[in-house]
């Protein structure tokens, strides 16, 4: 599920916390760091998953609660429930990691109830989810299109839910980019990435080759790049912009099968991304130096990276 690129935010993160933490880390202390934050992200990628789950769900709840009243009138016995049905939802729901997922998490105990009866009660006013149940089809287009729905429009712009994941989720201010990706890509093919596998073992691999390639290089790759930094204000240089620089240096070194341009690409993009407005500059033009002076000198060694799934 986690993209080459959602790694190096991991990786960048975790160097990140290293470089924020007086005195040196103890032996693989990295790597329980790097693990615990992959942890996190799991558990946040499941929630969000279960309230969306949730929400759809509540389209019976509401319809049992309603039809309960002393005098039920006529709208509150004639509630649909199409969504409750939905085919992608029952695609996640019997999704045996899914559920093991939720319940190791507790994830009940973490559910806003009052939160999610109103994210429901705005959906049902909607024109979009008005749109579904009037369609007489279970089409898989439409099944999946609400879902997203529900996440873009009703979850992600809702200021009291993003509350309730702060609350929570200490990770989802680092981790929001991240998990809109991934929601929406297992929303397009549900059930088929189990919930314990958020990482496939090579890219776990890569993850930690990555994060130790860039702490045991630390020396050679300073070495590189501080020379480059003459018409920088080493002061004004943010403490990320070195971190991103040293990882794109050790992508062109010691990562044989990632090619330079996705490198330089890259760490541009997490420039922009996590640090300061003028960060992706300052990373293009060094990472460009920095490969010039390499490959004139014969020390990047790239072989076909055709077969490489990282």
């Amino acid at each position: 599920m986690i993209s080459r690129r959602n790694i190096r935010v991991k990786v960048m993160q975790t160097l990140y916390t290293i470089d924020s933490v007086s005195g040196e880390t103890k032996p693989g202390e990295p790597v329980t760091i790097l693990t615990k934050k992959i942890e996190q992200s799991r558990q946040l990628f499941t929630y969000l998953i279960y309230f969306i789950t949730e929400v759809a769900r509540y389209a019976e709840t509401d319809a049992r609660k309603k039809a309960s009243k002393h005098l039920p009138s006529a709208e509150d016995l004639a509630i649909n429930t199409k969504l409750a049905g939905n085919e992608v939802l029952w695609k996640i729901l019997e999704d045996i990691t899914f559920k093991a997922a939720v319940a190791d998490e507790k994830l009940q105990h973490t559910l806003d109830n009052e939160l999610l009866k109103k994210t429901y009660q705005e959906l049902v006013i909607t024109p979009e989810y008005q749109e579904y149940v009037d369609l007489q089809s279970r089409e898989k287009k439409s099944e999946k299109k609400i879902l997203e729905f529900i996440f873009n429009n009703m979850m992600l712009p809702n200021e009291n839910f993003i509350s309730h994941l702060e609350e929570h989720f200490i990770n989802w201010d680092d981790d929001a980019e991240m998990m809109q990706a991934l929601v929406l890509n297992y929303l397009g093919k549900p059930g088929v990435q189990s919930f314990n596998d958020i990482l496939s073992k090579e890219k776990w691999d890569f993850a930690k080759s990555l994060l130790t390639t860039v702490l045991d290089k630390s020396g050679q790759t300073l070495e590189l790049i501080k020379p480059k930094l003459k018409n920088w204000d080493a002061d004004r240089i943010a403490a990320l912009d070195l971190i991103l620089l040293q990882m794109g240096v050790c992508e062109f070194l010691y990562f044989e099968t990632i090619p330079t341009k996705v490198t330089i690409n890259e760490y541009i993009d997490l420039a922009k991304a996590y640090s300061t407005p003028q960060s992706g500059q300052f990373v293009n033009g060094l990472l460009d130096n920095i490969h010039k002076e390499l490959s004139a000198e014969n020390k990047i060694e790239k072989r076909s990276f055709k077969n490489s799934t990282l």
